[in-house]
């Protein structure tokens, strides 16, 4: 955060120091002039003056502002384009840099990530052991050349070494056992505090998901900084040592930030970009698509994720763009290769067999236990994140960070389903047993004759042996602990995301329910919802399909996806002809959480936060008016105006200093208030200080004037300072009598920052976004005074 905020203030003390020299070379010319000369008078329409058009930090954008400068820029771009070649050359340039900016945004992106893939695999082997031949290869890789591995022991092999094997020179017995625990809890301390030191020194906001952050971003929101080049290489540092740590959290939704991260950093490249904020917000927006198309290589879901979670304003052309550079991403990615299985999707799956509609049933009973886990752990969650909001915990990030560390690698250790990374538990899970699977869970009893085997490689319906029960036992310890673990770490200082812990406690729960239902076709085949398609020896029940579902479930319960998460599942196991079973318990784990609270974890942190968000899919159902949202409210004091013509520069100063507003209505006389236009305070601000450097005999006495043309005035009055340029000529009104839900939908819908309110065209009051949500929070009886940047 540090090296953030003086990095951006030298460019900003680099802008001053240019204003300035600018500005001294045309004082210098204007004291050249004749003194009889007439004074010019600066109109920063005709004279655009550096920051008028700008916003200051944790405000609003102006979204109708925004897009009809777009509109008059594209405008002249084309008037020119019909003069000229270069003309014509530049407005080619101007509608293929959004394309080429995609392609910039999906290539860096799509490295990052393989980066933080190759990187987060092996430091998290590091603490298993290390590879003799060369550190830098993780155990897979070390073992891949190995002529001396068994297909039992297929992970062993002489040139990987455990540390207790390179401290003791054993692998076996008590005290290599806890040299390897010892070491284990090390290097997941180390990695955390690493993660949590660089965060506190270096970029605060590279801690968390980060999807919440951008939600509010792409509303309109600006949080400067949250998006610059100290977070993205922080988070891209931090993420893989919070992954490696062991920690219950994911790096999926981390890489929706980092890509957004690319994609504001690259925008800088691209003056319609640099200097439009709307533009901006659709480049992010396909950003979005692009972070979940490398995290998961489902493309198509990540562009679908952009559109149905995050997105606030998505057009048709974004939606190519985003299509564009989330394939870009994923080429990128490929080419990278870094799950070394020349695969882009995450977990590849092959079932045998075709799911029966009696599995409709276990299929709906995981969604409900999606939707039950999901509404459960959002109110788990954002109480516990309250309290660390709340009391002295929040003051010790860093000791916070350690403990649970501590205690997850304490716990996790003994168990292996808890030990290994959330990718190669969902994995294992998600598999399915074949004749020569030598995994735990596929610990069934073999069959005595070839008869009892299935198609290909796949097994009939086995009884299960010793083996396949004590791992159902560790899976059901497993998913006490990772149920339990993932509510308090989600939200510590840290990059954390939510994806895969939530699709490991789906999976986990998924395959105890798929291993239950294939013993219970095994032993009663002669059921009646068993007969006539499940016959004995015949391959029935697929458990890894059931994980797969569980997996869909619980994510569709924390995040309230849908279409997007289905797409996604299919993206990311290969598994197209199970969309209907993942439809089914996607769906029914939405309308479950929903009975709880319609909120998702993403928009339940969002209302934690304070940020001002206003949420598109809820929706309004009091029958209050515009005058009772409004303010001034009775007994507060009138509302701050500016008048046309009537006001001198010191009145004007002196208003702005005494008030706090974000920007002012301009009426034609205090005693008519009929409106005019509305000014904001920072256009206003810069614009008097311009003219008071670049304008001679601007001074306090001098009339600020809206019109279109100066007043008649005295001879030896000051010239008069004309800020028409500044003003919105046609701000959004509403009457009094304007129902709020229309009101509300009016802000949704055009990105509004604040709306004025008028009877008979004569101005009473003003309402922005707070006062919204202000009157939201109320209505659903919460403090109104939580809508605030916290």
């Amino acid at each position: 955060m540090g090296w953030e905020f003086w990095t951006r203030r030298m460019d900003e003390e680099e802008l001053v120091e240019n204003e300035v020299h600018e500005e001294c070379s045309s004082s210098s010319r204007a004291a050249s002039m004749n003194g009889n000369s007439p004074i010019k008078l600066v109109d920063p329409l005709e004279d655009p003056l550096l920051g008028v058009g700008t916003y200051e930090d944790f405000n609003t954008i102006d979204w109708v502002r925004e897009k009809s400068r777009d509109r008059d820029r594209h405008r002249e771009i084309t008037k020119k384009s019909r003069q000229s070649t270069m003309a014509l050359l530049h407005s080619i340039s101007d509608a293929f840099s959004g394309w080429l900016l995609m392609l910039l945004i999906g290539l860096m992106s799509g490295a990052l990530a393989g980066g933080i893939d190759i990187s987060a695999h092996w430091m998290t082997d590091l603490k298993g052991g290390v590879c003799l031949i060369g550190f830098w290869f993780n155990h897979e890789h070390c073992c891949w050349t190995s002529n001396e591995t068994t297909f039992q022991e297929r992970d062993q092999c002489p040139q990987w070494q455990s540390w207790a094997e390179l401290i003791t020179g054993t692998s076996e017995g008590a005290f290599a056992y806890i040299v390897n625990y010892l070491m284990y809890i090390f290097w997941a301390l180390l990695f955390s505090f690493l993660a949590v030191a660089l965060v506190r020194a270096f970029a605060p906001y590279a801690c968390g998901s980060g999807i919440p952050e951008i939600k509010t971003i792409l509303s309109g929101f600006i949080i400067r900084g949250y998006l610059g080049k100290w977070t993205l290489i922080i988070k891209t540092i931090t993420l893989v040592l919070a992954v490696s740590s062991g920690l219950s959290l994911g790096k999926e939704g981390p890489l929706v930030h980092v890509a957004c991260c690319c994609a504001n950093i690259l925008c800088h490249l691209f003056t319609k970009y640099r200097k439009n904020e709307a533009k901006r917000r659709e480049v992010l927006s396909a950003a979005a698509a692009v972070g979940v198309s490398v995290a998961f290589g489902a493309p198509i879901g990540g562009v679908l994720f952009s559109l149905e979670e995050v997105s606030y304003y998505f057009p048709l052309k974004t939606l190519w763009r985003s299509f564009f550079a989330a394939l870009v991403a994923a080429f990128t990615l490929r080419s990278i290769n870094p799950f070394g299985n020349s695969r882009l999707v995450l977990f590849y799956v092959e079932f045998h067999a075709p799911w029966h509609l009696v599995e409709l049933a276990p299929f709906i009973l995981l969604g409900i236990f999606g939707g039950l886990w999901g509404a459960l752990f959002i109110k788990a969650n954002i109480a516990w994140c309250r309290r660390r909001k709340t009391t002295r915990l929040g003051h010790y990030p860093v000791m916070e960070v350690l403990v649970v560390a501590a205690l997850t690698a304490l716990l996790a250790f003994p168990n292996s389903y808890t030990r290994m990374s959330g990718g190669e538990l969902i994995s294992e899970l998600f598999n399915d047993c074949s004749l020569l699977d030598s995994s735990q869970l596929c610990g069934y009893k073999q069959p005595t004759n070839t008869s009892e085997t299935g198609v290909g490689n796949a097994l009939g319906d086995r009884p299960a042996d010793k083996g396949l029960y004590t791992a159902l036992w560790q899976l059901a310890l497993a998913l006490v602990f990772k149920m339990t673990i993932t509510v308090i770490t989600f939200g510590m200082k840290v990059p954390s995301g939510l994806f895969i812990p939530s699709m490991a406690v789906g999976a986990i729960a998924g395959r105890l329910l798929g291993v239950g239902m294939e013993q219970l076709a095994y032993y009663n085949h002669d059921w009646l919802i068993f007969k006539g398609w499940c016959t004995p020896g015949a391959d029935c029940i697929t458990p890894g399909l059931y994980a797969m579902v569980g997996a869909a479930a619980c994510l569709g319960g924390v995040t309230r996806m849908t279409v997007s998460l289905v797409v996604i599942m299919f993206e990311l196991t290969g598994g197209l002809e199970y969309i209907v079973p993942l439809m089914a318990a996607t769906m029914t784990s939405k309308w479950v959480a929903d009975a709880f609270g319609r909120e998702g974890i993403y928009e339940a942190h969002i209302r934690l936060n304070g940020y001002p968000f206003l949420e598109p899919k809820e929706e309004f159902q009091h029958s209050s008016l515009a005058v009772d949202v409004m303010r001034p409210r009775r007994g507060d004091p009138a509302l701050a105006v500016l008048t046309q013509d009537g006001m001198t520069v010191e009145e004007v100063e002196t208003l702005v200093e005494s008030t706090h507003f974000s920007g002012f209505p301009v009426v034609v006389s205090q005693e008519s208030q009929r409106l005019v236009g509305f000014v904001f305070r920072r256009d206003l601000l810069i614009s008097i200080d311009n003219a008071r450097k670049r304008q001679d005999g601007i001074v306090g006495a001098s009339r600020v004037v809206f019109t279109e043309h100066a007043p008649a005035q005295d001879p030896d009055a000051p010239p008069p300072l004309r800020l028409r340029g500044i003003m919105d000529l046609s701000p959004f009104t509403v009457t009094d009598h304007t129902p709020m839900d229309i009101t509300v939908d009016i802000f949704r819908k055009l990105g509004l920052r604040q709306c004025l309110v008028t009877h008979n065209g004569r101005l009473l009051g003003i309402i922005t976004k707070k006062d919204i949500l202000k009157h939201m929070a109320q209505i659903a009886n919460r403090d109104p005074d939580s809508i605030l940047f916290n």
